[in-house]
């Protein structure tokens, strides 16, 4: 597996982590984290949390004082199996996290391998869990700003790496027609143009607002639009004058002016953008429909037909999305002793037996996989390359919602 693509799943990884951390809650100050750097000892560490659940017995509140200590003493259980941080370090997010009804459960979730090290020890105890360091890791440092406008409506976002972000749509109270005539239409003209005008400003100040925070790390603007406001706009100078001096031409017409115009801006800008990788995945799917209506097609989608054709090595390229939320779960029949594997939507979706038909079954954790890594894997058995498809282009949610997220360009036509 090439380190690009292991870096990639990483970061993956650690997004749908994220996602699933941010929205935990607990009743009380009773959610532990822990960030472990590759410099510090585990020993340090465990000794830490030893004293901390010592404290934690002066807690008054009998439920948080359980919870607490419950969380502490799962989080050295699961350090006792580390000698040390590895190179890029351990977190930790253990804690009592509501599931509704006023219920709680213990979850005890582990990132021992992320995208970059961790920078610095935390230990915190709230009601919601320390992921600030995991945010800064998905940060992608080369980044392009968009900017669509005409008269009616404005967008403006970033698109960075795999990612394109629609930070704001908005409208505007601009009149497009009047119908009074005489004396009064150069006053209405007037009054048009400096509601225009208006809303050309508060659109360019909001988005430099937005951009200005990150100028370091910000490669270029680029402007699109339906018309000639776009060209209006940069000309008068409205924008502040640090990021006047970012924005490339040409200027890009596109059909609209808010999420859907910035996507459509992202693929006529590929050329300029040349550190974003969006464009690139477009064009892959865009290669694999066109192949898969073909007559005799060298491409095929679907779990079942991608791991058939992984078997008889006729993989050139893997296209995996990455809304793919399934895992490749190894199960053993605590009865006859059969073992097998399934593809799991839910971690609640437990089957019975194929051969004896019991519920006597158990997970076997060491032979479970994130779907994504295992087909890698298979990929990696005989060359084919894996690429991973975001859902921020219309070519990824087709793949993800058509297809299923799993597709395949072949060697050659198989069936």
């Amino acid at each position: 597996m090439s380190d690009d693509l292991e870096v990639q799943q990483r970061k993956l990884r650690m997004r749908k982590i994220l996602e699933e951390v941010r929205n935990m809650r607990g009743m009380g100050t009773e959610l532990v984290s822990v960030i472990i750097p590759p410099e510090r000892m585990i020993h340090d560490v465990r000794q830490q949390l030893s004293q901390e659940a010592g404290q934690a017995a002066n807690i008054k509140s009998k439920s948080t004082k359980k919870h607490v200590t419950d969380a502490i003493e799962s989080a050295i259980s699961t350090l006792n199996r580390y000698k040390t941080p590895g190179d890029r370090g351990i977190a930790l997010f253990v804690g009592h996290v509501i599931v509704g009804n006023n219920k709680t459960r213990l979850v005890s979730i582990v990132v021992d391998d992320p995208p970059e090290p961790f920078t610095s020890f935390r230990y915190r105890c709230d009601s919601t869990f320390e992921a600030s360091q995991l945010e800064d890791m998905l940060i992608d440092r080369t980044a392009y700003g968009l900017f669509v406008i005409d008269r009616s409506e404005s967008a403006y976002g970033l698109a960075s790496g795999k990612r394109m972000h629609c930070q704001e749509h908005i409208t505007s109270q601009v009149p497009s027609k009047h119908g009074r005539g005489g004396q009064s239409a150069q006053r209405f003209e007037r009054l048009i143009e400096e509601a225009a005008h208006n809303f050309f400003k508060k659109s360019a100040e909001r988005a430099c607002a937005y951009w200005l925070p990150m100028i370091e790390d910000l490669k270029g603007i680029i402007i699109g639009g339906p018309g000639a406001t776009k060209d209006f706009v940069v000309k008068n100078d409205y924008f502040h004058h640090e990021i006047r001096k970012l924005i490339r031409e040409p200027h890009f017409d596109v059909g609209y002016s808010n999420d859907s115009g910035l996507r459509e801006l992202v693929q006529r800008a590929g050329g300029l953008m040349d550190q974003i990788e969006l464009d690139a995945e477009r064009n892959l799917v865009d290669s694999f429909l066109k192949e898969v209506m073909q007559a005799h097609p060298k491409a095929t989608y679907g779990e079942m037909m991608v791991r058939a054709a992984l078997d008889q090595g006729a993989v050139a390229m893997l296209l995996l999305s990455e809304g793919l939320n399934k895992r490749r779960v190894t199960w053993f029949c605590r009865r006859c002793s059969h073992e097998w594997e399934t593809t799991q939507n839910k971690r609640t979706d437990i089957p019975n037996c194929p051969e004896c038909e019991t519920d006597d079954i158990r997970e076997v954790p060491d032979k479970t996989l994130d779907l994504i890594d295992e087909l890698s894997i298979l990929a990696g058995h005989t060359s084919a390359k894996v690429t991973l498809i975001s859902l921020d282009t219309e070519e990824g949610d087709t793949l993800y919602g058509s297809f299923g997220g799993i597709a395949a360009m072949l060697r050659y036509a198989w069936t």
